[in-house]
């Protein structure tokens, strides 16, 4: 990601200058969109096509199940564009050692973003010794990937949860130390609202990105949610995204025809 669109260490996110920035030119923009493919029927053929989109366009990362981290580090190798894996996929009540076990194995092939869901069921339990182990599970994973270099997104799955569940999700994320709140896994009830991202960038300030994911198929949808306040959003139609900003551009730019 540019510098430009790094966040700062102010005790506020301005998420107009953010948006306005990343959607100065497609490549701001790119540099803001993890590349995604989680479909359960993904091939070989279909992941390589996603890791070589990413290159050509230069996407935040390019998201991957586990079962493909290994071949997109390899298509991926000299780019620069990081891989991205989703842990706990999709329901998030996964036992937190088989979380911990499956970072450590995508990390050690080379993953550099962890998106990992919360444990909804747990968090939805809602006893201190509930949301201590919510915390935990986060907690284990976080540990892992810094220890590595790597960060972590925590997937709430707003979709299932009431105002007061997401508050208390997006305190217990980041106070297990996860670097985004995201949304959704795109394979629940529903994806990211502008209202939702509104909330976890309110509770987030600039502690910690904000990644809308879940039903973002256009320009405008991406520029909805980072007026909102997401600092990245996840999507698997991340080149017709790309794709309209360089064609409004091209449409507000003199001709370059013949006399």
């Amino acid at each position: 990601m540019s510098s430009s669109l790094t966040q700062t260490e102010s005790q506020t996110f301005n998420s107009t200058s953010f948006a306005q920035q990343a959607l100065s030119s497609p490549q701001n923009l790119a540099a803001v969109l993890d590349h995604t493919l989680l479909k359960p029927d993904a091939n070989r053929s279909q992941v390589l096509q996603l890791c070589h989109e990413a290159a050509e366009h230069r996407f935040a990362c390019a998201m991957v199940n586990p079962v493909w981290v290994q071949t997109a580090v390899s298509a991926l190798q000299g780019t620069g564009v990081p891989v991205g894996v989703v842990v706990g996929f999709p329901l998030g009540a996964t036992l937190s050692p088989s979380k911990r076990d499956e970072t450590a194995r995508v990390l050690k092939q080379g993953a550099h973003d962890i998106d990992m869901v919360l444990n909804v069921g747990l968090l939805k339990s809602a006893t201190p010794a509930d949301y201590e182990l919510v915390k935990q599970d986060i907690r284990g994973v976080v540990e892992l990937a810094h220890g590595n270099g790597a960060i972590v997104k925590v997937i709430l799955e707003t979709c299932l949860l009431t105002f007061e569940e997401k508050l208390r999700a997006s305190e217990l994320a980041l106070s297990a130390g996860a670097d985004f709140l995201k949304t959704s896994t795109g394979f629940s009830t529903g994806g990211a609202t502008v209202d939702d991202i509104g909330l976890l960038r309110g509770v987030a300030g600039s502690r910690a990105g904000v990644k809308a994911s879940g039903g973002i198929r256009s320009l405008a949808d991406a520029s909805a949610m980072l007026h909102a306040g997401a600092s990245r959003i996840g999507a698997s139609a991340s080149v017709k995204i790309v794709n309209e900003l360089s064609g409004q551009e091209a449409a507000s730019s003199p001709s370059n025809g013949s006399y």
